[in-house]
C-alpha cells in the first residue's frame, strides 16, 4: 500500500458517516458506563466519610461481617460486569460496524 493510498483510505474512513457515529457511539457508551462507575465509587466514599457507624454494623445478630463487606464487594461486582458488558458490546456491535467501514474504505 503507498502512503497516498493509505492517507486516502484513512481519509475515507474519517469521512464516513458510519465511522463518525460509531466513534460518537462508542464515546457515549464509555463516558456513560465510566459516570455509573464512579457514581458507585463516590457513594461507596461518601457511605465512608458519613456514616461509618452503619458500615460497622453487623449483617445480622451474631455476625462478624458488617455491612461495609458486601457493599464494597458490590462496587468492585458492578465494576466487574460493567466492563464485561463494555467488551460484549465492543465484541459484537462496535466489531462489526468496524468491519463494515473497513470494507468500504478498501472498496
Amino acid at each position: 500500500m503507498t502512503p497516498h493510498h493509505a492517507s486516502t483510505s484513512t481519509a475515507s474512513i474519517l469521512a464516513n458517516p458510519k465511522f463518525q457515529r460509531l466513534a460518537q457511539q462508542r464515546a457515549l457508551f464509555a463516558w456513560s458506563l465510566s459516570a455509573v462507575v464512579l457514581a458507585f465509587y463516590y457513594f461507596f466514599i461518601l457511605l465512608v466519610a458519613f456514616v461509618p457507624d452503619w458500615l460497622r454494623t453487623p449483617l445480622y445478630a451474631g455476625s462478624h461481617l458488617s455491612r461495609g463487606i458486601p457493599v464494597g464487594a458490590s462496587v468492585i461486582l458492578v465494576s466487574w460486569l460493567l466492563t464485561a458488558w463494555y467488551v460484549r458490546h465492543a465484541n459484537t456491535r462496535f466489531d462489526a460496524l468496524s468491519s463494515e467501514i473497513l470494507k468500504e474504505a478498501q472498496a
